[in-house]
């Protein structure tokens, strides 16, 4: 029987594949990608695919469906089962694979899916996407053959690694582990069962339609059962996951949360003691402090795009063995294989806190205030988002400004800085301001606001100004 499918327009994305389940994304949807990018592998020269799937209640009929398609390219297909997203890529590196898919919704709501994948050991997104989706639509797959399927069980021995590169000097902490009730789950018991100190584990249990609160560990109002919880236990530091748990959040003794650059400042200035000038990466909605505290500890800072694909083909091409985004992704090469794994991450922080003897809010307090926005999103039409950079990039060169366009535009000037970009996955401008002090974070917002006004848009929102970040 001959294979044409036809993806829904909104569901490829810049690096993933996603959508509602049963309206932009069904079970067509995953036997297509299994049989789409399973011929990727093949024509590649590849044989071997693992797939993996997160704690979404839709997700064990979608890895069915990938599975069955995958298995018609003549495919040897390892399952891992359910688990975290960084577990499925430890099982891409351990197992050499060809391809890697993992089923997951990541931090989205309960009734959306998606699928993250890798081709030979590098993540498949962009143009690979697009090309998935018109190769689909022509039918331009391998001829169909029998694959062969086996399930293999991997989460003690990622156990085993994740816990491997936790020194064990210094204190013995006390940490409050917020699940949210991620596909983490399983193996964050069995990690805080091998570390040492005191551990607290809320919503450990696996549930796709998260109960306690929304899974993105960077909004602040998902922290709040965690920050209240290391003050009552009198915690060292609360961690938390998305849904996933690609990504981290972190809160200090104090309650107080670390943002994703802050976090990255503390695991730099560790790694650089022993990769004396490497280049350490972040994305460009992460603070000016970042960069210049790289600087200041011997590094050699990166500005780079937001994406996490990006990041990580990023840190190959450069030899870079830390890098990370403002969204919570932390990537180690440094011992760890480049990949972003919120539960490795974690386990570094603890080493870096249990061997210093101050508490980690005295770290956050020896960090230079700025004041800024938080990540500012509005409506923008998919077409015209690019538009407006475009334009907005146009005047800023005329006028002389000091800007990067690295991705979007980020304009330095002596009150701080601002940046507006196009979202590689929403119809949005994402905005950000940091600035020194109030009144140059105002003079900041005017400039921003100015360029979007002559480019036909409103003021947007940027209620919520923090300092500290």
């Amino acid at each position: 029987m001959s294979f044409v499918h036809q993806f829904d327009g909104t569901s490829l994305r810049e690096y993933d594949i996603r959508g509602i389940v049963d309206k932009t994304l069904t079970a067509e949807d995953a036997f297509a990608i299994g049989r789409t990018f399973g011929s990727f592998v093949r024509r590649g020269g590849g044989k071997t695919l693992v797939v993996g799937y997160d704690g979404r209640l839709s997700s064990p009929m979608l890895e069915e469906a990938l599975v069955k398609g995958a298995l018609e390219c003549g495919l040897e297909v390892t399952r891992v089962g359910r688990g975290p997203t960084p577990m499925l890529y430890y099982a891409s590196a351990m197992l050499d694979a060809d391809g890697a898919i993992m089923v997951t919704g990541s931090h989205n709501p309960p009734s959306h899916n998606g699928f993250k994948m890798m081709l030979a050991g590098r993540p498949f997104f962009g143009a690979q996407i697009r090309e998935l989706g018109e190769r689909s639509a022509k039918g331009d797959v391998v001829p169909a053959a029998a694959g062969t399927l086996r399930t293999v069980d991997l989460r003690e021995a990622y156990v085993k690694r994740l816990v491997q590169d936790y020194g064990g000097a210094g204190r013995k902490l006390k940490v409050v582990w917020d699940n949210g009730n991620s596909s983490a789950g399983e193996v964050l018991e069995k990690m805080v069962a091998a570390l040492p100190g005191e551990h607290i584990v809320l919503n450990a249990a696996i549930d796709g339609t998260f109960p306690a609160h929304h899974p993105d560990p960077t909004v602040a109002k998902n922290l709040e059962q965690l920050i209240a919880a290391v003050k009552d236990n009198g915690a060292d530091m609360g961690i938390a996951f998305d849904g996933d748990a690609d990504r981290i959040g972190l809160v200090d003794n104090q309650g107080e949360i670390l943002w994703g650059d802050q976090i990255l400042v503390l695991l730099a200035r560790d790694v650089l003691k022993s990769h004396a000038g490497a280049t350490v990466i972040a994305d460009v909605k992460a603070s000016q402090v970042l960069f210049d505290e790289v600087a200041r500890a011997g590094g050699k800072p990166l500005m780079w795009r937001t994406g996490h694909s990006l990041i990580k083909s990023k840190m190959a091409e450069t030899g870079s063995p830390l890098a990370g985004e403002m969204s919570g992704h932390i990537f180690f090469a440094d011992k760890w294989f480049g990949f972003d794994d919120g539960l490795y991450a974690g386990v570094r922080v603890l080493d870096v806190v249990a061997r210093s003897e101050e508490p980690l809010s005295v770290f956050r307090e020896s960090l230079p205030v700025t004041l800024s926005t938080p990540e500012v999103r509005f409506d923008c039409d998919d077409y015209r988002k690019f538009k407006v950079i475009e334009e907005v990039a146009a005047r800023l060169r005329k006028e002389g400004a000091h800007v990067s366009e690295i991705d979007g535009v980020r304009v330095n000037t002596t009150d701080g800085w601002w940046l507006l970009r196009a979202s590689n996955t929403q119809a949005v401008l994402v905005a950000r301001v940091e600035g020194h002090d109030q009144a140059g974070l105002d003079r900041l917002k005017d400039a921003l606001v100015h360029q979007l006004e002559q480019s036909g848009l409103s003021r947007p929102d940027f209620s919520g100004s923090h300092a500290g970040h």
